[in-house]
């Protein structure tokens, strides 16, 4: 019974505050609907607009999605988003591969992104260039994961740039 009442509020909720940003939408040079492009829900229901809202309201009151379209409108994609959490989960994985330059969590990660196979030899080479940089700093054992995941996926953002070229 409570639960019910939970998510009859959040959805009340998420229409009520999302009806600004469906307003300002139409309007030339308006930033990415922070309920639907941005968060956790964005990267949950990519085509699925309410499910999104709803998803972001109930994980934390939207406000990783707020905070993302407004200090980085430029991660509110999904594709990034899934990007990001699959460096999280698989950082040091991610980290052992690319010191070999090969792996199929790499593949992974770049599939997500969108290199096609051909492009992927040269993005791996730039992230390892990066990573060897940042991996031989004094201060890198005393970053977090999420640091550590952080500037990895900077790299790599920076280096698939290639692959939608």
């Amino acid at each position: 019974m409570i639960k019910k009442h939970f998510v009859t509020a959040a959805i009340a909720c998420a229409i009520s505050t999302t009806a600004p940003f469906a307003t300002a939408a139409g309007q030339a040079g308006t930033g990415p609907s922070p309920y639907t492009d941005c968060g956790i829900g964005a990267a949950l229901f990519k085509d699925t607009h309410w499910a999104a809202v709803s998803s972001n309201i109930i994980w934390d009151l939207g406000t990783t999605a707020v905070t993302s379209a407004t200090m980085s409108p430029e991660t509110c994609n999904a594709k990034k988003m899934e990007a990001a959490q699959f460096i999280l989960d698989s950082y040091e994985s991610l980290v052992e591969e690319t010191a070999k330059g090969q792996g199929e969590n790499i593949s992974a990660m770049l599939d997500i992104f969108g290199c096609q196979e051909s492009q992927q030899a040269s993005v791996i080479m730039s992230v390892r260039s990066d990573m060897a940089k940042l991996v031989s700093t004094e201060s890198y054992t005393q970053e977090s994961n999420v640091t550590k995941a952080t500037a990895y996926y900077n790299s790599v953002s920076k280096a698939v740039n290639s692959c939608s070229a």
